[in-house]
């Protein structure tokens, strides 16, 4: 290889790196404002109502961000929308800081502000990972798994490290923090990352009408049956794992073991199990058969957790089961990553991964809902049972069709082959 090839090559892999930090970065920031800013309306306000209103402020702006930001992400250009989305979230952030005592109405529409870019710069920065990638030669299954790990390790990193930041510096210069992150981020994309030619990084002409283009998304979303069905599973699985971290686990250990302290055993022994099992599928993914490790992970990774903490009462039982189940579930996110990115169009791909985003996030809020409505009804252990059964049924119709009719992703498995 010539020097300059060479050099063309590093400067291609600092780019990639760059953009993977910016996003693990931007995780990372997101993990902090989530326990800082809710801090901050309790010690303001002493409304726990409040604190649930202005987490609701910033989620729903993200998840609909996505979706109806894509269009107009593609006619302004990836990269600069990434840095624009950045620094808006940083001037959000700072502008909370910068006005102490202002009403609840502010700080909501601040926070909702804030969300909304985040929304649409997650989703771009997602979608240039894959020209990076394809660059630097580096396979999108290592990328993805990779990318899996790492944002897992800021989520659980993020929350804690907000908790110490409110003690140390005050929930302000902690929020503060979190406007510094994206404008690290800003800088790294803005500096180190530069998109291949074959990625129109500059303003397109307007082709199309904004709704085209917005249903542009949804309609080949609505084409690719086997797309379709995978993230239908990822909602399922959001809905169910965000019932038993929000509420299963934790009535489960107040009625059960009456010890707070526990929590952290139950909710750490399956964030081990998932970093394991990335680091697994990190080495051994490129040579697995894709679809088939995303429904074993999500059949093994999901139901046995719900079963264990419904029928036993002992605590290492349920935190082995969950361990497990991390390793298996760390397959579902990397080739649901992968899949959509050798799957779904370039042109089409800010659309499609808003859309995708939309349906798998919305899981979350309605897995809470659902979960103490259960719990309330019909009481911990039939609603915990319940919630497996029918997550042991979504998880296991597509294992016996891929049974039946064994499928693959041809796009990733013929150009992993040539």
């Amino acid at each position: 290889m010539s020097e300059p090839s060479a050099q063309a090559s590093g400067r291609r892999r600092a780019g990639l790196i760059a953009l993977f930090s910016a996003d693990v970065l931007s995780v990372l920031g997101d993990r902090v404002s989530m326990v800082a800013i809710p801090w901050l309306v309790l010690t303001t306000t002493g409304s726990p109502a409040k604190m649930g209103l202005v987490a609701g402020a910033e989620m729903l702006p993200y998840v609909v961000s996505g979706v109806l930001a894509a269009p107009l992400a593609d006619r302004f250009g990836l990269r600069r929308t990434s840095i624009v989305t950045d620094l808006g979230s940083a001037l959000a952030m700072a502008a909370i800081v910068l006005t102490p005592g202002s009403s609840f109405a502010l700080l909501c529409l601040l926070v909702a502000i804030a969300g909304a870019l985040r929304g649409c710069g997650d989703r771009v920065k997602h979608v240039m990972l894959k020209p990076m990638a394809d660059a630097a030669g580096v396979k999108m299954i290592r990328v993805t798994s990779s990318y899996e790990g790492f944002t897992r390790t800021a989520t659980l990193v993020g929350a804690p490290l907000g908790g110490l930041l409110i003690s140390w510096i005050g929930p302000n210069k902690a929020i503060t923090v979190d406007a510094i992150s994206f404008v690290v981020c800003a800088a790294l994309i803005g500096f180190l990352v530069r998109l291949p030619a074959v990625v129109d990084d500059t303003p397109a002409p307007p082709r199309e009408p904004y709704f085209r283009a917005l249903r542009g998304g949804f309609a080949y979303l609505r084409k690719d049956q086997l797309l379709l069905g995978m993230i239908v599973m990822i909602f399922f699985l959001n809905v169910f794992n965000q019932a038993g971290t929000a509420v299963f686990v934790p009535l489960w250990v107040e009625q059960v073991l009456k010890s707070p302290a526990a929590l952290g055993l139950l909710f750490g022994g399956f964030a081990a199990g998932a970093l394991l099992g990335n680091v697994i599928f990190t080495l051994l993914g490129p040579r697995l058969p894709q679809y088939s490790s995303f429904v074993i992970g999500a059949a093994i990774g999901g139901a046995p957790r719900l079963f264990t903490l419904g029928l036993s009462h002992h605590v290492w039982v349920v935190i082995s089961v969950s361990f497990a189940c991390g390793i298996a579930n760390a397959a579902v996110n990397p080739v649901m990553g992968v899949t959509l990115y050798e799957r779904v169009p370039a042109e089409l791909q800010t659309r499609v991964f808003g859309v995708t985003g939309a349906i798998a996030f919305i899981g979350i809020p309605i897995g809470g809902v659902l979960a103490g409505w259960s719990a309330a009804t019909f009481g911990l252990r039939p609603a915990v049972i319940g919630s497996g059964v029918i997550l042991l049924l979504v998880t296991l119709i597509p294992v016996y069709r891929w049974w039946r009719h064994p499928v693959e992703l041809p796009n990733y498995r013929s150009k992993e082959a040539a």
